[in-house]
């Protein structure tokens, strides 16, 4: 029973054209960044999303479908990441890896990434989606096209660098790496992942 404080629920369509399945999927979104797979509920995606509860049920059957439907999904296009890194001289490719992630992620927040970070520990795929994305899909792409020693383990390096930076700035949010702007940071971090690309690494 919903009391006088508490929205009341909607079922099917939303007013103005959004559809059900697409506002539980944005709600989904952000409450799994926000509580991770274990900590998230699915009255409470509900509730974000303005309807009952069953509706999530409907439409996915379950927390586990809706969660990959929501979070389970490649945040960028690989192959068009990859051909808009490797533009320009290699020496460069760190800062363009470096400004390019922050710039996307910073438009949506992070993204899934912090709801995959947080839902590492009690969702197997989620790790795996980090770890498909990461490496097989971005770095192990973008080393093996250039002429250097130790391939596997520069694209660990970088997926590590990433991931830290990602973890950092989205989902513990240390203060004041957090709000520093792109280019400070680009600066910062570009260098060390440039050594994980081309440099000595031993």
């Amino acid at each position: 029973m919903n009391t006088e404080n508490e929205p009341a629920k909607r079922r099917g369509r939303r007013p103005g054209g959004q559809d059900t399945r697409t506002a539980l999927i944005e709600a989904a979104r952000t409450v799994f960044r926000e509580s991770g797979y274990e900590g998230a509920t699915v009255r409470t995606i509900a509730t974000r999303a303005g309807v009952d509860a069953a509706m999530v049920n409907h439409w996915f059957g379950s927390k586990e479908n809706l969660f990959a439907q929501a979070v389970l999904q490649l945040p960028f296009d690989p192959q068009e990441l990859i051909a808009t890194l490797l533009e320009g001289e290699v020496e460069h490719l760190g800062e363009r890896i470096v400004r390019t992630f922050l710039t996307r992620w910073d438009e949506t927040e992070g993204g899934v990434f912090p709801a995959l970070v947080r839902s590492v520990a009690g969702h197997e795929q989620a790790g795996d989606v980090l770890k498909d994305f990461f490496l097989k899909q971005v770095f192990s792409r973008i080393v093996a096209k250039l002429n250097v020693d130790d391939k596997e383990f520069r694209a660990t390096l970088c997926a590590s660098q990433l991931i830290g930076m990602g973890m950092v700035r989205y989902v513990a949010r240390f203060e004041p790496f957090a709000t520093t702007d792109i280019e400070t940071v680009v600066a910062a971090v570009a260098p060390n992942l440039q050594r994980y690309i081309t440099g000595e690494i031993s």
